[in-house]
């Protein structure tokens, strides 16, 4: 009995991707990889090719891409649905689908599917869904975007399929030049953009610099829709100055000439360190918008990181090398579970982890995201372990205590199956003084955010779906007026830090406590 038990598990722990996917091996696929970099025109060709299917699928990896992707399939006269976690816009007519990656539904096959920024498969906690997109969307044709540092990566999943593959290569449509000189915050030519690495240091170059010139910002903890907004004013030349984090490295096109970092260290998560050459390339190749300039420039607002920044670009690319990362899905996590006979979903994850074998080049993973959901939901008793799994890979944001609370109140009414109702946390004061006050509206975003997900796998429990989204628009527009403005810089001596803490602390019972009384006017 326990050597059958044994076997059974065994078998279980060896798996073969190839055959989670029927539909897509039925299919006879071709792969093509549109790789190049930056300002190439990979993108437009491949999305041109999508256009002229008679049924096709672009997997964005952010939603304002898919939105755009949407946007532009419309634009050319195409009927379109739009599928991301927190909205759908269906159209029983359209026979192209746009969504975010994770979304794709593989039992939907289609003659062409763009899947873009392939390089994302090396990206700790999302990669699996470049993954398994790769291996199991059901189209005819496979159209990978992406830059040279995938090209072995793509190849090697290709070897594994036993599938055709061509390589299509893109070579960027105007130079890029390093400057010889690092450049002064106070010598900024109209059309530059500012790279920081930090919200904080994103706001703090704001405030100083607005006195001088009219500025555009954009960070990752802004929603989608205030980051276009942001992207927009830059583009029609709105404000002079576009200052950014990374997140400017991935889809947005915009009308830069130069691109300065202002440092050369970034936080990983983990720790402390000094940017790479593929960061570099990444974010530097957004300069000098094909169309708008003869030639993008790059440069610092250091000496130092210039030198850093000259150093790193002249390096070689680092190739992305195997095992690639995959996630757990259902059918595997209920038969784990039964075998080793848990209902805790951290511990089927890390059984998972520590000893799934994949034939091919692949690893099992454990997100980090979704473990602590995990813990979380593996405190709630009457959860079965698949509302756990759906639970959590709900979009939340740990260092948030806005978006924890919400979602343990959330997982609350899965529980006793009660309908929940949209609430807001917090009031809009009539502006934002400093940087925490915008942070408080920001993670009430991204709490909607939440919630619309909900909306959407639990529709009975959660119903508030449109008075969320309205509200949701009702915040980005404050979040919009308030980056316009003269936002105060909230940095203070540590004398009087605990005292602007308790008073932060009074001022968000007091927006509690007034919340019903000002809850129409919100609406």
């Amino acid at each position: 009995m326990k050597e059958n038990w044994q076997q059974q598990l065994q078998s279980l722990l060896n798996c073969d991707l190839k055959t989670l996917y029927p539909l897509a091996r039925s299919l006879n696929r071709k792969l093509e990889f549109y790789v190049g970099p930056t300002n190439s025109g990979k993108t437009y060709n491949a999305m041109q090719k999508l256009k002229e299917a008679n049924s096709g699928l672009y997997l964005a990896p952010l939603r304002l891409l898919a939105l755009e992707g949407y946007e532009d399939l419309k634009a050319s006269n195409l009927q379109a649905s739009l599928i991301t976690g927190e909205e759908q816009m269906l159209n029983e007519d359209a026979a192209h689908v746009c969504s975010t990656i994770e979304m794709l539904d593989f039992d939907l096959d289609v003659d062409v599917a763009v899947i873009d920024e392939v390089q994302m498969l090396d990206d700790i906690d999302r990669g699996w869904a470049w993954v398994n997109a790769i291996i199991g969307c059901p189209a005819k044709k496979i159209i990978m975007t992406g830059s040279v540092n995938a090209l072995d990566a793509v190849k090697r999943i290709a070897a594994y399929l036993d599938e055709d593959l061509e390589i299509v290569k893109h070579q960027r449509k105007n130079e890029l030049k390093v400057l010889p000189k690092w450049t002064s915050l106070d010598k900024l030519e109209d059309g530059t953009a500012l790279i920081a690495f930090s919200r904080a240091d994103v706001l703090r170059l704001k405030h100083r610099l607005q006195k001088n010139y009219t500025v555009s910002v954009i960070y990752g903890n802004l929603s989608p829709e205030v980051r276009r907004d942001e992207a927009q004013r830059f583009r029609e030349k709105k404000s002079q100055i576009l200052i950014a984090t990374d997140a400017i490295a991935m889809g947005l096109n915009l009308p830069i000439k130069t691109i300065l970092f202002t440092t050369d260290t970034k936080f990983d998560g983990v720790s402390k360190r000094k940017i790479t050459v593929n960061e570099i390339t990444q974010i530097a190749g957004r300069a000098g918008r094909y169309g708008h300039f003869e030639a993008g420039f790059l440069g610092a607002t250091r000496r130092d990181v210039l030198e850093h920044i000259k150093v790193e670009f002249e390096a070689p690319i680092k190739t992305i090398k195997p095992p690639f990362k995959v996630k757990i899905n259902a059918n595997q996590l209920e038969a784990l579970a039964a075998h080793i006979k848990t209902n805790s979903l951290t511990k089927v994850l890390k059984f998972f982890a520590d000893n799934m074998y994949f034939s091919g080049p692949f690893i099992a993973a454990n997100i980090s995201s979704m473990i602590e959901a995990a813990k979380i939901v593996d405190t709630k008793i009457n959860l079965k372990l698949e509302e756990k799994y759906l639970l959590a890979q709900a979009p939340i944001t740990a260092k948030s205590n806005i978006i924890i609370q919400a979602y343990d109140a959330y997982i609350a009414s899965v529980i006793k199956k009660r309908v929940c109702h949209y609430k807001p946390s917090i009031t809009l004061p009539k502006k934002a003084i400093t940087q925490r006050d915008l942070l408080l509206v920001e993670d009430e975003v991204k709490k909607i955010s939440l919630y619309l997900w909900l909306s959407y796998k639990f529709p009975d429990l959660f119903p508030d779906h449109d008075k969320a989204y309205i509200l949701r628009n009702s915040f980005n527009s404050f979040i919009e007026k308030s980056l316009k403005g003269n936002l105060i810089q909230e940095e203070m001596p540590r004398k009087t830090f605990t005292k602007r803490r308790e008073a932060d602390h009074k001022n968000e019972k007091s927006i509690k406590k007034n919340y019903n009384s000002r809850r129409r006017k919100t609406i």
